[in-house]
């Protein structure tokens, strides 16, 4: 749709100079309306009863009904007497034709100095134009909020991509693809519920700041409570509060919730993110695997509308069932290394070495199949693929194998070399438990800050006795990346973190 010479300027690159007479123009025009007795701001509400696709879905229901609409004023071409106008709401766009006859010489000539990005409410009859588009015929036209920036056109001035993450309210007015993105992550996390909750699963929430973080590998943000003068954290996880919950007697909870981890910024990870755990008592890491695969299999369905998707180039498909690979057997098929065949941490070593794996002097044999496992394994898990039996060394809350204990009942689920979950058979052996926190507790003497603190309550709750558990930990916003093909989490969180301006 064509615009008038001004709004055709405003879409064009601009100086600052420009820039700046163009806003301080828009704010004339408001202080013009105010004077006059038309303060936009003074309307507090508008009888809106009806959105663009709607009537789009329906045309034949709406088609001469009236109608009342509501949004952004998108484009405009003023043609005399009367003019069309593009008007976005919550669910799309929808043109409108307005007319000096039909809402009065005095609004019209109001109407034609509205500014694209202006809020509008408009009443009128549903129509099709003569070319078939469907339309709302104006009788009334109200200027609900005056907007005093500049829109871009097609994100014209906005194509930093750092700039579109700090101004997502722009990104979202201008991008339906990323609206999109967004309502798709709703989607994704009201079906995830769906789902848990006919399991007869409870959701729960549990504190976010905690005196001693735990549950997870990872450096805690770090605060301060003045009224009892202690140190506190946000929380790393959520596991182990609702372990106790388990200890407790509720069979089957889950949580989704936000974590915070004092760590780096990159396409896959934010300081902050959502989290779902869930624990199941009277069950192991195999009931985990096929809980995970119902729920990946079944958010992805109910998204998109099939179980078959594209993410980072490869086709997938979600409905196959998962490939299970236990560690070891994964760094063999990738690596010729069988660590069932190396007696201890020296031989372990002595192998690193050979194949150019880097470890630490602190690193035992399971630390360094883990290594081996990074190395050679994880960008080679394209397709959904379980993998498990992971080395206690690296699974501090984890049960371990009876036949093999030096291994744990842990998985991890790969997809596109990316990892989306965890889950274990959960450590219920308080005096296991307690020998795994002391080693803990030697790995951060050591140097290691992400070791698990000992979190002495959680004992006590142990102590008192837990049911054979299975725990699962989804990254939400990963999900979201995978569902929606978005490239960075970023794209999949509505206001990731980042450094100030003037920092």
């Amino acid at each position: 749709m064509a615009e008038n010479t001004k709004d055709m300027a405003e879409e064009k690159e601009i100086s600052k100079e420009e820039l700046g007479e163009l806003l301080k123009i828009r704010r004339e025009k408001l202080e013009k309306l105010q004077n006059e007795g038309k303060d936009p701001f003074k309307i507090v509400k508008y009888p809106v009863d009806t959105h663009s696709m709607d009537i789009k879905n329906d045309y034949e229901g709406y088609e001469g009904k009236e109608v009342v609409i509501g949004g952004r004023l998108m484009a405009k071409r003023v043609m005399g007497k009367a003019s069309f106008c593009n008007v976005q709401d919550r669910d799309g766009n929808i043109q409108c034709y307005v007319s000096r006859n039909d809402i009065g010489e005095e609004s019209y000539a109001d109407f034609k100095k509205y500014d694209i990005g202006d809020i509008v409410g408009i009443k009128g009859i549903v129509f099709k134009t003569k070319m078939g588009e469907i339309s709302v015929h104006a009788n009334e036209v109200v200027l609900l909020s005056k907007s005093l920036q500049i829109l871009p056109e097609k994100f014209h001035g906005l194509k930093d991509q750092e700039l579109r993450y700090r101004q997502r309210y722009v990104d979202l007015i201008v991008n339906p693809e990323v609206k999109e993105v967004f309502l798709k992550r709703s989607a994704v996390i009201k079906e995830i519920r769906n789902i848990l909750d006919s399991k007869g699963f409870l959701e729960v929430e549990t504190p976010t700041l905690q005196t001693i973080p735990g549950g997870a590998a990872a450096r805690p943000f770090i605060t301060h409570h003045n009224a009892l003068d202690i140190d506190m954290y946000c929380r790393i996880a959520l596991e182990l509060p609702l372990k106790r919950l388990i200890v407790g007697g509720f069979e089957r909870v889950y949580e989704i919730g936000r974590v915070y981890r004092n760590e780096g910024i990159d396409i896959r990870h934010n300081p902050e993110f959502t989290l779902m755990e869930l624990y199941q008592a009277f069950t192991d890491y195999h009931g985990m695997m096929d809980i995970t695969e119902e729920l990946f299999r079944g958010v992805c369905q109910k998204v998109n509308g099939t179980t078959k998707i594209s993410y980072g180039g490869y086709d997938l498909d979600l409905g196959q069932p998962f490939e299970r690979l236990t560690m070891t057997e994964a760094v063999k098929r990738f690596s010729g290394v069988d660590f069932d065949e190396i007696k201890d941490t020296e031989e372990a070593r002595k192998i690193a070495k050979e194949k150019g794996v880097a470890y630490e002097e602190r690193h035992a044999k399971g630390d360094i199949l883990n290594l081996f496992f990074e190395e050679f394994v994880e960008k080679n898990l394209i397709q959904p693929t379980f993998i498990m039996d992971y080395p206690v060394e690296i699974s501090p809350l984890t049960k371990r194998k009876p036949d093999k204990p030096e291994l744990t009942e842990r998985f991890e689920l790969f997809i596109v070399g990316r990892e989306y979950g965890n889950a274990y058979s959960e450590l219920n052996d308080p005096i296991d438990q307690r020998a795994r926190f002391d080693h803990q507790a030697k790995m951060r003497e050591m140097g290691d800050d992400e070791a698990n603190l000992i979190d002495e309550d959680f004992m006590t709750a142990m102590e008192y006795g837990m049911p054979p558990t299975g725990g699962l930990g989804i990254g939400i916003d990963r999900m979201v990346m995978l569902m929606t093909g978005a490239v960075s989490i970023r794209d999949a969180i509505l206001f990731p973190t980042m450094k100030p301006l003037d920092k």
